[in-house]
Formats: C-alpha cells, sequence, structure tokens
C-alpha cells in the first residue's frame, strides 16, 4: 500500500503537467489587428512616414499591448506600418514579420498553425484591417474604417475548436482624431 501512495506522490506532479498541457491546446488564439498610425499626406509620397502624432500613435499601441503576452508581430512591407508597430517590437524584443496584405488567408493559416494559443499582432491598413479579422473568421465588428480613423484596435478572438466561431470586438487606443 505505501509503493502504491509513493508512486502517486510522484505521479500527481506528472497529471498536472498533462492537464495543463491539454489546457493550453484548448485555449484560444488572440490576434490584435491595427491600422497604421497617422501617415504624412503629402502628395506625391511613395512611402510615406509617420506624423508625430502617428509616432505618439504607435508608443501608445505599445503602452496598450505590452502586457498581453504577445509572441508575433506582423506588418505589412511599408514604412507607416512597421514604424506603428515598433516601439511595441522594440519593448518586447521581437523581430517585425512582413506579410503580404493580398493573401490575408495565407496570413490567417500561418497565425492558426504558428501561434496557436497565444496573442500576436497585426498592423495593416484602413482597407484590410477588417479583411484580417474575416479572413480569421470573425464577423467585422464595425462596417467600415474610414481615412480618417487611425485609432482602431481589434482584438480577433479565435477558439482552439474550430466548430466554435471566432468573434472580433473593436476598441480605441490613443488620443482620439
Amino acid at each position: 500500500m505505501k509503493k502504491i501512495l509513493n508512486l502517486l506522490v510522484c505521479l500527481l506532479p506528472l497529471l498536472g503537467l498533462l492537464a495543463s498541457c491539454s489546457t493550453a491546446k484548448l485555449s484560444k488564439t488572440t490576434v490584435y489587428v491595427v491600422r497604421h498610425a497617422e501617415k504624412d499626406t503629402t502628395p506625391g509620397l511613395a512611402d510615406p512616414a509617420l506624423t508625430t502624432l502617428g509616432q505618439s500613435r504607435a508608443v501608445a499601441l505599445r503602452d496598450q499591448l505590452q502586457d498581453k503576452a504577445i509572441v508575433a508581430i506582423f506588418s505589412t512591407n511599408t514604412v507607416r506600418t512597421r514604424t506603428t508597430a515598433e516601439p511595441l517590437a522594440k519593448e518586447l524584443q521581437l523581430p517585425i514579420q512582413t506579410y503580404d496584405a493580398k493573401q490575408l488567408p495565407a496570413l490567417a493559416t500561418r497565425i492558426r498553425r504558428e501561434y496557436a494559443g497565444r496573442a500576436v499582432l497585426v498592423v495593416g491598413h484602413s482597407n484590410t484591417i477588417l479583411e484580417t479579422a474575416e479572413a480569421l473568421g470573425a464577423p467585422r465588428p464595425v462596417p467600415t474604417v474610414g481615412d480618417d480613423e487611425f485609432n482602431y484596435l481589434l482584438e480577433v478572438t479565435v477558439p482552439q475548436d474550430s466548430a466554435q466561431a471566432a468573434t472580433a470586438v473593436a476598441r480605441r487606443y490613443g488620443a482620439t482624431n
């Protein structure tokens, strides 16, 4: 009887570890999706940088998300999106991974496969953030994002159980426009 009790005492931590692993597999993936911050609107600029207000918004994004356990940051290959992601990337010591905004289903598949159960940030454009939520399986949380709206922060929750629907919530961050 004593041997059985000793065996159970030894196996208890292992059972706890196994239980936590199975719970992790059932956890949700959280994808934060934002549009780049305010950009320079000087006519003729091919790849405009952020304005001073945009740089402040990028810092506000960092402040909003630095405690969200983000493990990956994705950005399109433009100065304004990369610069929006940069303060958080530096804070978390993460590389900014580029993605093609014309291939959102591929990005969604990659996030589901490589970052299941974790949190990531995706920085895009006014005409791609709602489409990103849709590519992840969530309905649009707002009908549109206007050209002058830079403060939407979409939180898309993707359950690990594919029988459950993804959801998206639209919040605001930083200064109001």
